[in-house]
């Protein structure tokens, strides 16, 4: 292994989009970090509003860096992971750690956290408050602010839900939103290098991740209701996989939106969870579906990432309510695996809350 690549901070993007909407206002803590340039009330126009994104994304990516370099400085100056470094190629060679600049490859990518509420929640402001006109920027606000409450904003709520393009169903309209707002923050952050830049490893430069864990579901119990749809103090969508339950044309069609990504860009990851019915791999033809269907991402699509949770709903119900009949039931939760009974109750709704795909 002769890269060094690490994660220290996760960037909650719809954070940054509420503050976009709020004249830099975050009602999280109740701070302006970044000024921003007016409130979403007030936008004239569908640019304005990705004016304002980019405004705020440049500010937090920068923020990012910092966050980073503090802690890299401290590991440099006190936490030199011999054991780490003696697997790293160059570390032995070079007689340095990994973080006195001795791996032969460097790179570092924060994690970002709900690429698809981002992307659907731009899409449905454009789609219905600007273009079809049928929800008011007072409105929406309004809503966010109450998270949806009364018949009035399960209304409104249920007009996002069912007539807004979500990122995962191969619609353009949507999947073109997500990557400018994306490559907003990518353009921003591959400005910077890290402390060892320069000093004998190739790299040291920052780069995108999507590989963001399971922070989705903490991420997701600090934020206020989201343009998309999405109540307040739920998970957000993990890594680069769809709003859970909205990823409604089938599997291919979910590879096609993680395709349009700019995924040469995202060097850290983009990392795509798919459930499927058991079904799947019943039948020997089912089996070849399955695989090519796979050779289709990576060969056709160019795909980075997918792994599979093959379970259905059903026994995922029943393992929740009766764990000692399901004590060996694994499941795949993001970049790891883990019996499903270890999960905490937030995180098995989670997995059970993800489309169960049908080839």
């Amino acid at each position: 292994m002769g890269i060094q690549m690490h994660w220290y901070e996760f960037l909650n993007f719809m954070r940054v989009f509420l503050a976009a909407l709020r004249d830099g206002y975050d009602s999280s803590s109740g701070k302006v970090f970044c000024k921003g340039s007016g409130n979403f009330e007030d936008f004239k126009s569908f640019n304005e509003l990705m004016d304002a994104w980019k405004h705020q994304i440049r500010f937090y990516a920068k923020a990012s860096v910092v966050i980073d370099t503090s802690v890299d400085i401290a590991l440099e100056e006190s936490v030199h992971d011999i054991v780490c470094s003696t697997f790293v190629d160059n570390c032995i060679q070079r007689g340095k750690t990994i973080k006195e600049s001795g791996a032969k490859y460097d790179y570092i990518s924060g994690l970002q956290v709900g690429i698809a509420n981002l992307g659907n929640s731009i899409a449905a402001i454009k789609k219905l408050v600007f273009e079809d006109k049928l929800i008011s920027k007072s409105e929406l606000m309004k809503n966010l602010d109450n998270n949806y409450k009364g018949l009035e904003g399960e209304k409104i709520r249920q007009m996002i839900l069912n007539k807004a393009p979500k990122f995962g169903n191969g619609d353009k309209y949507v999947d073109d939103l997500l990557c400018e707002a994306y490559k907003y923050f990518i353009d921003e952050i591959e400005k910077f290098h890290n402390t060892r830049y320069g000093k004998g490893p190739s790299g040291g430069k920052y780069f995108a991740s999507t590989s963001s864990i399971s922070s989705n579901i903490p991420i997701g119990a600090e934020l206020p209701a989201t343009p998309d749809g999405r109540k307040a103090f739920t998970p957000v969508a993990e890594g680069a996989s769809p709003a859970a339950g909205t990823d409604t044309n089938g599997p291919t069609a979910v590879f096609y939106s993680i395709s349009k990504l700019p995924s040469n860009r995202i060097l850290g990851g983009v990392l795509l969870n798919q459930k499927l019915s058991p079904s799947t791999i019943k039948e020997e033809s089912s089996k070849r579906k399955l695989i090519s269907l796979i050779v289709t991402l990576f060969n056709d699509l160019k795909g980075w990432h997918v792994q599979f949770n093959i379970v259905s709903r059903k026994m995922l119900l029943e393992a929740k309510k009766n764990p000692n009949a399901y004590r060996d039931l694994v499941v795949r939760v993001a970049g790891y695996s883990a019996l499903f009974n270890t999960l905490s109750p937030d995180t098995q709704d989670d997995i059970i809350s993800r489309t169960e795909q049908i080839l």
